[in-house]
């Protein structure tokens, strides 16, 4: 059974860094497409970041040159590091997996973890 489990998620000052990671469980997640999304109070989910079998990734705008995704095959986790955050990057994050997509292009995401919070203040 494929499961999903965010962690890092914490209170920051603007400026500072946080990363999030994402263990999966019952399958070899980092073979598959897997991304970052984030939703705030009273918006819509936004995906933040991307990244395939291969290692191709893909960013919001909103968010490129600030936050890297990334991922360990021997660790089956997922990372966003996250620098220089902004108080609009306040949200709930999740990871997700679009399973047994290897590459993202479709972005079935099927499989979701249960969200880690992050809070940045100004």
């Amino acid at each position: 059974q494929v499961h999903l489990e965010e962690s890092g998620g914490d209170s920051v000052q603007a400026g500072g860094s946080l990363r999030l990671s994402c263990v999966g469980s019952g399958y070899p997640s980092t073979k598959y497409c897997l991304g970052w999304f984030r939703q705030a109070p009273g918006k819509e989910r936004e995906e933040v970041a991307t990244i395939d079998r291969d290692g191709t990734t893909t960013y919001a705008t909103s968010v490129k040159g600030r936050f890297t995704i990334s991922k360990d095959k021997d660790k089956n986790t997922l990372y966003l590091q996250m620098d220089n955050l902004k108080p609009e990057d306040s949200a709930m994050y999740y990871c997700a997996a679009d399973y047994p997509s290897t590459y993202c292009a479709l972005g079935n995401w099927n499989f979701w973890g249960q969200g880690t919070r992050v809070t940045v203040s100004s």
